[in-house]
């Protein structure tokens, strides 16, 4: 009887090691699948952040390319003003000038033989007209709210509808045409040239 319980107890224990060796079994599959899986997640989490930083990398350049475009067209849209903003002295050699204020505000120059009258600015010759005065009148206008009237005895060099750039020849200065009256408007009011006139030297 006690051999007989003794087996069953051995039996019982035999069964329970065997048990117990399965579940440790089971134990260890999951933890190596576990650590697998997470191998994998680990993996897949350096393929993303790789990616996010190749992503980063090419956002970068395209927000560097963007704020390169707008600064360029910055620059154009600066130098396009700078360029229709009649600042110019409108001959291309020294003269006498005298600024005349009763009425509408004019410079009188009185140039040398052989000085050209130019455009101050970029623009648009809207009219050329007889000038009781003076002979002849151009109008520029420069498309900023900038009209400029240059009026000389000469024969005038443009016509109605040109486009011309600054420094653009109008008239040419002769021993008949020393005298060029300059005047300016802004948004269809005369003004005094001398408050946007750069004179250097």
């Amino acid at each position: 009887m006690i051999i007989l319980a003794l087996c069953v107890i051995i039996g019982v224990m035999i069964a329970y090691f065997i048990h117990e060796e399965n579940i440790w079994q089971k134990v260890v599959q999951r933890n190596n699948e576990q650590q697998e899986v997470m191998k994998q997640l680990e993996d897949e989490k350096a393929e993303l952040v790789l990616e996010i930083d190749n992503l980063n990398a090419k956002i970068q350049v395209l927000s560097d390319t963007v704020n390169q475009k707008v600064q360029t067209e910055n620059e154009l849209t600066a130098l396009i003003e700078k360029q229709s903003t009649p600042s110019e002295f409108p001959l291309t050699g020294s003269a006498s000038m005298q600024e005349v204020t009763e009425g509408d505000p004019m410079l009188v120059f009185t140039a040398s033989e052989g000085t050209t009258v130019v455009a101050a600015a970029s623009g648009n010759v809207i009219a050329i007209n007889d000038d009781e005065a003076y002979g002849h009148n151009v109008w520029i206008d420069h498309g900023n709210g900038y009209v400029t009237i240059y009026r000389n005895k000469g024969n005038v060099n443009v016509k109605i509808g040109d486009d011309v750039v600054k420094g653009t020849t109008l008239f040419l200065i002769d021993s008949d045409n020393t005298v060029l009256g300059y005047q300016m408007m802004k948004d269809g009011e005369y003004i005094n040239p001398m408050e946007m006139l750069e004179i250097n030297g």
